[in-house]
């Protein structure tokens, strides 16, 4: 079964948040409907492509696991059938608090762009130079400075 982003981003939001195992099962449930037999692991590619792109961020671990949330680069779909899941997972519906959200989000691009400014990546600086617009738009932070920065280097390249 193949899964987009936005596709994941539409499971989490379904849920208000999921762990990254939960999410992994609840693709496996949506496989299993479509006919095809899926293991958890099966899924960790596009799971980790999706916190790459910042279609899911991942919330720190202040509860007893760390959460997966609709992230500010998605577009939230829900994938055919995944209406179900609310009835076959044993999932809590959770209420994500939209600036810790974006923390998490801003917190991960500062790493982003340190690692993108260390390795002299002028397409991935300019990528999160455009992603830290969406994240303001997305929740109450400001990326200003790690903006500013980025912007600074690609002005001296």
């Amino acid at each position: 079964m193949e899964c987009t982003g936005d596709d994941l981003a539409g499971i989490v939001d379904l849920f208000g948040g999921l762990s990254r195992d939960t999410l992994a099962t609840a693709l496996v449930e949506l496989a299993f409907k479509q006919g095809e037999d899926a293991e958890p692991s099966a899924f960790e590619v596009e799971i980790d492509a999706a916190l790459r792109e910042y279609e899911l961020v991942e919330l720190e671990p202040t509860r007893e696991e760390t959460l997966l949330v609709a992230g500010p680069a998605a577009f939230p779909m829900l994938p055919e059938e995944a209406e179900d899941l609310h009835h076959i997972l044993d999932a809590e519906q959770r209420e994500i608090d939209r600036a810790e959200a974006g923390t998490a989000a801003a917190d991960k691009l500062h790493r982003d762009a340190v690692g993108a400014i260390n390795a002299g990546d002028s397409a991935e600086m300019q990528r999160l130079i455009d992603l830290s617009y969406d994240i303001e738009a997305w929740a109450p932070v400001d990326l200003s400075e790690t903006r500013d920065r980025l912007d600074d280097e690609l002005s001296t390249e």
